[in-house]
Order: structure tokens, then sequence, then C-alpha cells
């Protein structure tokens, strides 16, 4: 049968649930219809019937154990720990102008943590024979160690990173986040640390909120102290699609890669680039996912010893991210369901995703000589 994926899963994720409201806002009163949440538990669903419809002979569930106390507080404060754990007993709520939880959000997002935890072990134990992926929701890559934001609570890469680092021989981990939204919690939890490299793929949207999302995403945050240099962010214009992102990974992931030399390969994996997602401004296909997850095995095979995780993060147009999604396991495990894109209506502007990415490559040269 060849590769196969272990995907670890729990019904929280799907108990967790946002206020409706104005798309991802408050509701006014103004409107007649309280939209659901872009988070969605149907995200999560699509995801899991397209793999159960279409891969199912490739891929095994498995049960997640939520993150203990000691993994959550090597990323996160104590008292953002307490804070979400008392106000999701309390009901939940609106917390941020976008994000929100109810009760069964803490359960959710600690296994969801947790979940982030099995994979990398799981990846260093299994190699590229049985990749794993965590299907998780809610994702992580927003949250900064003393706060949520961005539908996120706990920073799942994150965890998971810092948990391999200090409980096993990895001295480098590697993680490589295609989310169209800036990865702030994960660039934020490492920005002083030359242990952990973070290269961030995103459209060039800056900061949403000076408070709950203070970080730009701009080149010039390349990191601090031990770190400097060791956070790479990408800011793609509106319009990149599959070429865009190939580029991206010729010109800037993998020279990074080869660089680093890194012990594990994680994918934060948001398809929120892909061409209909109501929260991006990309253009990418489920080939162009497929691609993605192809270079990502492929990379992960020649720099990371074979050991690569994926994590879900974001994708808001819950039909094309199922798509999407299996795109990417598709690559990851170099199979092909020959099933088309049926949304992939929009033509990508290469020609200016081609010289923003040669830029980006130029700026970041400065700490990386491979990419001159």
């Amino acid at each position: 049968m060849g590769r196969t994926i272990t995907a670890f899963w729990d019904e929280s994720f799907i108990a967790h649930e946002q206020p409706a409201g104005e798309f991802e806002s408050e509701w006014t009163g103004r409107l007649a219809y309280r939209q659901p949440h872009p988070d969605r538990p149907e995200r999560l669903k699509n995801i899991y019937s397209i793999l159960q419809a279409e891969l199912a002979d490739h891929v095994t569930l498995a049960d997640v154990e939520p993150a203990t106390r000691v993994q959550l507080e090597r990323t996160h404060t104590a008292d953002h720990i307490d804070d979400l754990q008392a106000f999701c007993a309390d009901g939940g709520g609106r917390i941020t102008a976008e994000t929100g939880a109810n009760e069964h959000t803490f359960r959710a997002a600690t296994h969801a943590a947790g979940a982030a935890c099995l994979a990398a072990e799981h990846a260093l134990e299994h190699s590229l024979d049985n990749v794993p992926y965590a299907m998780v929701r809610p994702s992580g890559h927003h949250a900064q160690p003393e706060q949520v934001d961005g539908f996120c609570y706990f920073n799942n890469v994150a965890v998971a990173a810092d948990h391999i680092l200090e409980t096993t021989d990895t001295e480098r981990v590697a993680i490589v986040d295609w989310d169209v939204h800036h990865g702030n919690g994960t660039q934020e939890c490492f920005e002083d640390r030359d242990d952990v490299l973070v290269i961030g793929i995103h459209n060039d949207h800056w900061s949403w909120d000076p408070e709950a999302h203070p970080q730009t995403g701009d080149l010039d945050e390349v990191g601090t102290g031990d770190g400097e240099g060791y956070n790479v962010n990408v800011p793609l214009p509106p319009g990149t699609g599959d070429e865009g992102y190939e580029h991206v990974f010729d010109r800037i992931v993998e020279p990074l890669l080869r660089s680093y030399d890194p012990d594990l390969l994680l994918i934060s994996a948001g398809q929120d680039a892909g061409t209909m997602d109501p929260l991006g401004r990309n253009v990418v296909t489920k080939g162009g996912f497929e691609e993605l997850g192809r270079r990502a095995r492929v990379l992960a095979d020649e720099y990371a010893g074979g050991n690569l995780a994926v994590v879900q993060e974001g994708g808001y147009q819950v039909s094309h991210l199922a798509y999407a999604t299996l795109g990417v396991l598709e690559g990851v495990l170099g199979v092909e369901t020959g099933i088309d894109d049926p949304m992939a209506w929009m033509d990508e502007d290469y020609d200016s995703a081609r010289r923003t990415i040669e830029d980006i490559a130029t700026y970041h040269s400065e700490y990386w000589p491979a990419l001159e």
C-alpha cells in the first residue's frame, strides 16, 4: 500500500464553537441574520468526510490525549491557561473582536495542542513511512504566550516544538507556516531563539489589532537576540497562486532548510490561501496544495531526517478547505485520487509574486547566504 497517514482526531474539535454574529464580528442588531462564525465545526467535518471517502485505505485515525499542564506551560503563561479555563467553565462568550469560545473550547484547545505533540512524537518514531496529521480545531498559530488571538487559544505547533526539544535529543526544529495569515503567535514564541526556525508564508496584511495582534508579519521582524535571522517572514501580494508558492519553495524554503539542517519539520497547514477563501486573497488550487504537500515530504526527507508532521491551521471556505486539504495529504502520500479542484476559477498574478519573492530573498540573504 505504500506510505500512510495517522490522523490524530478528537470529538472535542467539533464541540468547540464561536459566537455567531456578522461574519467574525459581533452582531450589532442591524442585520436580520446572525451569521455563523467562519471558524465553524463544518470545516473539520468536511475534512474528515473527504478523507474517509477518498483516502480511507491510506489514513488511520488515532485518539488524542490533551496536552498536560507541563507541556502547555513550556509555551504559555500560567495566567493565560488559567484565564481561558475559567472563561470556558463560565460558559464562554466573545474574547476579542473576532474570537470567542464556548464551554467546550478549553477541552478542544488542550486536545489540539496534545494532538500536535503526539504528531511530532509520531514523526520521530515512524519517519515518512507513516506521516502524522493533527486534524485539529481550534487552530493555534496566532496564539501568543500570554493571549488568545485570531481564533487560536494555545499555539499547537509551538507547544509541540517545545515538547520535542525538551523531551528528546532533537536539537533543531523548523516550522513552515503556509496559512494565508501571518503566524504571529509562533513568531513571538520563538523570536529570541535559534533552536526553532520559523518560515511564515502569508498575505501582506500587517497587524489587524494593536493589542491582540501587534506583530506585522513584515520583513523586518527577523527575531531578536539569539533568534535574530531565525524568523523569516514571506509576505506575499494578493493574487499569489500555485506558481508563486512553488517559487517561494524553490527560492526561499528549500535553501533555508538545507542551510538550517533541522531534525524535525513541522507544517502549519492552513489552506486559507485557497482560491475561494473569504479570509484570504490568494488563489492556490487543490493542485497547488498537492504540490505543497509533496514538497514538504521531499524536503523533510532530504533535510530533516525524514521527520515530518502536518498540523491543521486555517481555511474558511468550508467546501474548498476539504478539497485543498485532500490535496495536501495526496502530496504527502505521493498518491493521486484524480479529483480536480471544483473551484479553480481565478487566475493568479505570478509576475507580481515573483518580483516580491526575489526582493524577500534578497532581504533575508543578510542572514542566510544561501538566498543570494
